[in-house]
C-alpha cells in the first residue's frame, strides 16, 4: 500500500526485463525450408516464444539455390499468412521476414545485380557458410556487401569447424565490417562441446553482436528456456534489442 501511494506509476517488473526480447534468427514459415512443418507447428512454436518473453520476431527461411530456391515473394506470402493466423489465435508478438542467405553462386550473382535482398533492420544481411569445407575469397564477399551498403551478420560462427585453429579468424571479419550472431543453444553443448568452446570464445573476446535462436522446430523452442537461465547469455549486452536504431 506504501508504495503505492509514494511511487504511485512505478509498473511491476517483468521477469524478461533484461533479457533478448527481439530474436533474428529463426525458421517459422512452414514448408519452405527444414524449419516448421507446418502452420501448427510454427503457431505453436511461436506462442511458446511469446511465453519465454519474446516481442519481436524476424524469422529468416534458408535462401540455398541448391536447396531451397526461396525469393522475396515466396516469403512475404508465407510471413502474411503467419501473421493473419497468429493475430487470429490471439498471440502479442511482432512478426518481420528477412532471410539467412547461403554464399553461393546465386547468392554472389544477387549481390552483383543489386538484386532485392531480404535484410534484418539497418541493411543487414545475415549469412551462412558450409559447416566442414572453408569457402575461397569470403573475405572478399565481406568487403563487397559492405561496399554495396550492407551489413554482413554471420550466423553461428560457433558451428564452422574449420575456424576452430584460427579463431582470430573472426576478429578480422568484424574490423571489416561484419557482425556476429551466436546461437542461444551452444552454451548447451546442443551442437557439441567444441562449438560450445568456440562460443565462449567469441563472448570471452566481445566478438558477438546478436543472439538468435536458430529454431527450427519445437525441440529447440523447448531447449531455450534453459538456454534463457545461462547466466553467460543474461550478463552479455547482446544488441537484439536495439537493432531498430543501429
Amino acid at each position: 500500500m506504501f508504495g503505492k501511494l509514494l511511487f504511485p506509476n512505478r509498473r511491476k517488473r517483468s521477469p524478461y526485463e533484461d533479457d533478448v526480447v527481439v530474436d533474428l534468427h529463426s525458421h517459422l514459415i512452414p514448408g519452405i525450408d527444414d524449419g516448421a512443418s507446418s502452420l501448427e507447428e510454427s503457431v505453436e512454436m511461436i506462442t511458446q516464444m511469446a511465453n519465454l518473453g519474446y516481442t519481436h520476431l524476424y524469422t529468416t527461411p534458408h535462401i540455398m539455390w541448391d536447396c531451397y530456391k526461396n525469393e522475396p515473394l515466396t516469403i512475404r506470402e508465407g510471413l502474411a499468412e503467419l501473421r493473419e493466423v497468429c493475430h487470429d489465435e490471439g498471440i502479442d508478438i511482432t512478426l518481420d521476414a528477412a532471410a539467412e542467405y547461403f554464399i553461393d553462386e546465386h547468392f554472389l550473382e544477387l549481390l552483383h545485380n543489386d538484386e532485392d535482398l531480404m535484410t534484418l533492420p539497418g541493411n543487414r544481411v545475415l549469412i551462412e557458410l558450409p559447416y566442414t569445407t572453408p569457402l575461397l575469397h569470403f573475405s572478399e564477399t565481406v568487403f563487397s556487401m559492405v561496399s554495396k551498403g550492407y551489413t554482413p551478420v554471420l550466423a553461428h560462427p560457433e558451428r564452422y569447424t574449420y575456424f576452430y585453429s584460427n579463431p582470430e579468424v573472426f576478429r578480422q571479419l568484424t574490423q571489416q565490417g561484419c557482425e556476429l550472431q551466436l546461437n542461444a543453444l551452444s552454451l548447451l553443448r546442443y551442437y557439441g562441446s567444441e562449438a560450445r568452446k568456440m562460443a565462449q570464445w567469441l563472448l570471452d573476446n566481445k566478438l558477438v553482436t546478436f543472439l538468435g535462436t536458430d529454431a527450427h522446430h519445437l525441440h529447440h523452442v523447448k531447449l531455450l528456456k534453459e538456454a534463457r537461465q545461462n547466466k553467460i547469455l543474461s550478463r552479455y549486452p547482446f544488441l537484439n534489442n536495439k537493432i531498430k536504431s543501429l
